[in-house]
């Protein structure tokens, strides 16, 4: 396997390189009671949206429910789903709508998932025909307790909704894969257009925002991706407590990854459960950080307080 073995990634086997980092923290992170924290004053206009609603986003919506799909927009609380969904948009989420870890920015459930459902790649695949898609984003809770990830059944959507939509672009939007490199692989040997893995904060904050995650796997997954050849992209979340200059250090690293598409947004409280609020980014100072990312080398920057990770994705392409 080419580079994968210099990025600290370990095999299914489980035999492991000589710079695999300490083993993956495999408790999760006890659900108590929410995280105190002084919040900052009330949401400002500038991130209030309207309601969903609208004829095209219950059409989505009945067509999702009607194949048994699940979407980011509504597991996540995504505030510009009704835009993308009325543009007859979405990001199809996979390998069902319950996820092994508990990071705690994200409003997807956590628990036991269900069986893999083998014939969802073809559902995925004719809800993308039906919305006469020309760009698909496909994202995955995360699979831990699978051996490969749930990367094979990724492999097989990328493909299905490829041959049941010819020229369509595909972005993917996938997990680190606890750093096994035949997982990610497989997602790789499939050929999406645009391989995305979200780095989400900075290196500091992995413990309280991405427990069961590490900086360096996110780095080796971009890294490797790019090395065989896929345009690459991941996003970061602001107002979690990070300093201007750890921000730009993940830039500088992202950038000597080589990584092409850069997304900076407003991280949003899902409940008070989790983590709070730390900081409303003004929308100048993200169009300051778009200009700094562009002049450090990223070929695009999307960058805004309702950004996030699919937003505008078929321009990444």
């Amino acid at each position: 396997m080419n580079n994968a073995s210099a990025l600290g990634f370990e095999r299914l086997d489980g035999t492991k390189n000589a710079l695999k980092h300490e083993e993956f923290e495999q408790q999760l992170v006890a659900e108590s009671a929410p995280i105190q924290a002084p919040q900052p004053e009330r949401r400002p206009e500038w991130l209030k949206v309207k309601a969903p609603g609208g004829e095209t986003y219950a059409n989505v919506k009945t067509m999702m429910r009607s194949k048994t799909l699940h979407t980011v927009c509504e597991e996540a609380r995504c505030p510009n789903i009704t835009e993308c969904w009325n543009a007859g948009t979405a990001t199809f989420m996979i390998l069902g709508d319950t996820c092994t870890r508990s990071c705690g920015f994200c409003a997807v459930k956590t628990g036991r998932p269900p069986v893999l459902d083998v014939e969802e790649p073809g559902r995925v695949a004719e809800a993308v025909k039906s919305m006469n898609l020309k760009h698909a984003v496909i994202t995955s809770v995360n699979r831990d307790e699978l051996a490969d990830g749930g990367s094979r059944i990724f492999a097989d959507t990328i493909i299905a909704v490829r041959e049941a939509n010819p020229g369509i672009t595909i972005e993917v939007l996938i997990p680190d894969f606890k750093g096994k490199a035949e997982a990610l692989q497989n997602i790789i040997n499939a050929r999406p257009d645009v391989l995305n893995h979200n780095t989400e904060t900075v290196p500091r904050l992995y413990r309280r925002v991405r427990p069961q995650a590490k900086y360096e796997w996110t780095l080796g997954v971009l890294r490797e991706s790019k090395a065989q050849g896929l345009r690459t992209k991941t996003g970061i979340m602001l107002g979690l407590g990070e300093t201007r200059e750890e921000l730009l250090k993940v830039m500088h690293d992202l950038v000597e990854t080589n990584v092409d598409v850069l997304t900076l947004g407003q991280y949003l409280q899902p409940t008070k459960a989790h983590l709070p609020v730390e900081r409303f980014v003004h929308p100048d100072e993200f169009a300051e950080l778009r200009e700094i990312g562009l002049s450090m080398g990223f070929d695009w920057v999307e960058s805004g307080p309702l950004v996030r990770s699919s937003y505008h994705a078929e321009r990444h392409v």
